[in-house]
């Protein structure tokens, strides 16, 4: 495994309320894969407009594209809404686009999923980060958080009560450091593809007969 650097693990999270669960379960998460030697950084959501509300060149859209391209392995935290992911982080990820020329944001990069719920434990918000993780091309562990009563585990001060929620948490964090180390110097071969090859291939000789027609 590579340790020649810190793993750049990223946290998006999706409330904006003064007592964001989904917030404190993100920042407990981040406390965590820190103890394991993992360097954090968090989006704050706060003034991210709707996807197509503004031009791509707004400054929080800029900032969470640059987050995102600095970040090998990154995590997201929702309350679940409705059943699913909240609005906020679902906007989120839609200003993280595929591709950026010839830059991809996300592609080859860890994706570790949590959710708080008000109520009993459930897993439509995981679900359906693990289809937006996968739709992103991230390679998504295979354990993941959800946290049921929210309010009930977390003290006063943000930081949440030993239980077997934040055990699992510590599972999340070991298990996405882990896949991060051991991902990062193979990303380029595993997201090698035939047809992007074969498009490139194209490319350059539909570029090298234009060349000879000048």
């Amino acid at each position: 495994m590579s340790l020649d650097r810190k793993p750049r693990i990223l946290f998006l999270y999706g409330s904006l309320r003064e007592r964001s669960y989904s917030r404190l379960l993100a920042e407990e998460a981040a406390r965590i894969i820190e103890e394991f030697g993992a360097e954090v950084k968090f989006f704050n959501p706060y003034g991210l407009p709707l996807h197509g509300a503004e031009p791509e060149t707004h400054p929080k859209v800029q900032e969470l594209r640059e987050l995102s391209l600095w970040s090998e392995g990154q995590v997201w935290s929702s309350p679940e809404l409705h059943g699913n992911i909240s609005g906020l982080l679902k906007t989120q990820i839609d200003w993280i686009p595929l591709s950026i020329g010839a830059v991809r944001p996300t592609q080859g990069r860890t994706l570790a999923v949590m959710q708080v719920s008000g109520g009993s434990q459930s897993f439509n918000a995981v679900n359906t980060m693990r289809i937006l993780g996968r739709w992103m091309r991230m390679f998504t562990i295979p354990n993941q958080s959800s946290v049921a009563k929210a309010y009930q585990e977390f003290h006063e001060d943000g930081t949440m009560k030993d239980s077997p929620y934040r055990d699992r948490v510590i599972d999340v964090m070991e298990e996405l450091y882990r896949f991060t180390i051991l991902l990062r110097d193979k990303v380029d071969e595993l997201t090698d593809r035939y047809s992007e090859r074969k498009a490139e291939a194209a490319r350059k000789i539909e570029q090298t007969a234009n060349q000879a027609l000048q």
